[in-house]
């Protein structure tokens, strides 16, 4: 009967930690100011930690955008050259892997006055995830950009998010794992 016991107990807590672990955040850039040349993005990104499975989003007017660039491109506001562009308005944009992302707007001016974002995206083994299951795209949008209701919080925890499942089925298991070991080493 302890044996029994000391196993639910092990499981319940190894399904307490994946729980816990295995959460992501969304991040309204600037919060209700948005992506906008008013908002001072080096104040908004200080207290800001983020992790693989996290999501940015931007709000913006129509006549913005938001380009993701290079490292170089980004210091010196470069927007001939760009890894994606965003420009509905309303935009998600998942972080996937671990390293540095680079964001500026399509505006150069309003790139060189501010409106510009480096985000460390941290992740422990820097390994490629599971794309997310993407909302349905607005009619008429830009391909690569979905619409979300506005967030009266620039965080919410979105736990098992599909951007974090490949890391928390990774988690799930050897936690499993410790259980079965621990189970198996007490009913000898």
């Amino acid at each position: 009967m302890e044996k029994l016991l000391l196993l639910y107990c092990s499981l319940l807590f190894c399904f307490a930690t994946i729980t816990f672990t295995c959460s992501a955040t969304t991040y309204t850039v600037g919060d209700s100011s948005g992506w906008d040349i008013s908002t001072n993005l080096d104040t908004w990104i200080t207290d800001k930690k983020f992790k693989v499975g996290d999501v940015l989003v931007f709000q913006y007017s129509s006549g913005q955008s938001v380009e993701e660039v290079t490292k170089e491109n980004f210091e010196t506001c470069n927007t001939s050259n760009v890894l994606a562009t965003y420009g509905n308005g309303n935009t998600t944009v998942p972080l996937r892997k671990g390293g540095d992302r680079y964001f500026v707007s399509g505006n150069k001016l309003y790139c060189l006055g501010g409106m510009k974002l480096h985000v460390h995206v941290e992740d422990d083994d820097d390994k490629l995830i599971a794309p997310t299951i993407a909302p349905k795209a607005v009619a008429g949008s830009d391909e690569n950009t979905v619409t979300l209701p506005n967030s009266p919080s620039s965080k919410k925890s979105t736990h098992l998010s599909a951007g974090t499942l490949n890391h928390c089925a990774r988690n799930a298991l050897q936690f499993v794992y410790i259980a079965v070991m621990v189970a198996a080493y007490f009913s000898i």
